[in-house]
């Protein structure tokens, strides 16, 4: 259920939901920077982090 809210949360604002996964750091900041540029590169980098976040999780 919490990655629902989070791929939710990603999808309308890309940098709390960067920040829900991953905290305070480089990634965050770059998504910020790539949602002010335009929505759709900060949704594409958010959901990237979404990904590779799991797939540490999962041991890949």
């Amino acid at each position: 259920m919490a990655d629902i809210i989070r791929i939710i949360i990603t999808i309308f604002i890309p940098p709390l939901g960067v920040f829900l996964i991953v905290g305070l750091g480089l990634q965050f900041w770059i998504n910020l920077l790539l949602t002010l540029l335009g929505y759709v590169p900060g949704l594409v980098h958010g959901i990237w982090v979404m990904i590779r976040a799991n797939r540490e999780d999962d041991g890949f």
